[in-house]
């Protein structure tokens, strides 16, 4: 046990280099947008690592072989990003511009904006996989982006307090709230997006 632990300890740190070499990208772009271009499309931005316990908990889930290597190839979220901004248009923009970095490889896309959950959860979901040099050997590292909106941000923050409240057994009443509160969110985005153009022209690579 005191060897899994050790091992464990020794990949969460990996995955946290991961995550400070992702997050010094991100930081860049957002004070480059803030000094030179008097307008960032990025507003949040915060970052979860997956503690021992619910890293454990979801290698448990997921089934298989529980050795460190069998570990990272199934759990893709240990280390995570969330980065939210203004409009649709944006949240393409950023994620084309962090993935045409040459050291940062994207290896999954999920776009829960084009094709919302049933729940009505939206987002951009990438993973991306960076180089973590080490004193005696490189590790690549994979990362979960999420970028969304504000209103994105808001609606999911709400759910998941509800869901972990209620134990994702939401009563009724609750979920039709939500599925409300998704489309109106879903709305918002879209007439917000219309002001997008008043505010900076739309980027040549948002979708």
């Amino acid at each position: 046990m005191r060897q899994v632990h050790e091992e464990l300890t020794t990949l969460r740190m990996h995955y946290q280099f991961g995550i400070d070499e992702v997050q010094t990208k991100v930081n860049i772009l957002r004070q480059e947008f803030e000094l030179i271009h008097e307008y960032s499309p990025i507003e949040h931005v915060r970052t979860r690592l997956k503690s021992t316990e619910s890293l454990v908990d979801k290698a448990l889930r997921t089934g298989g072989d529980m050795t460190i290597a069998a570990i990272r190839e199934r759990v893709m979220d240990i280390a995570g990003i969330r980065i939210t901004c203004s409009f649709i248009s944006d949240v393409y923009w950023i994620a084309d511009m962090l993935s045409q970095q040459p050291d940062l490889e994207v290896l999954t896309i999920k776009d829960y904006i084009a094709s919302p959950k049933p729940n009505g959860y939206r987002s951009l979901h990438l993973i991306v996989q960076v180089p973590v040099y080490l004193s005696e050997h490189t590790e690549l590292v994979p990362v979960e982006l999420q970028l969304r909106t504000i209103a994105m941000d808001f609606w999911a923050s709400t759910e998941h307090k509800l869901s972990y409240k209620y134990r994702k057994n939401l009563p009724a009443r609750l979920q039709a709230e939500l599925d409300d509160a998704a489309r109106v969110a879903a709305d918002l985005d879209e007439r917000m997006e219309g002001l997008r153009t008043e505010i900076r022209p739309r980027p040549a690579s948002a979708s």
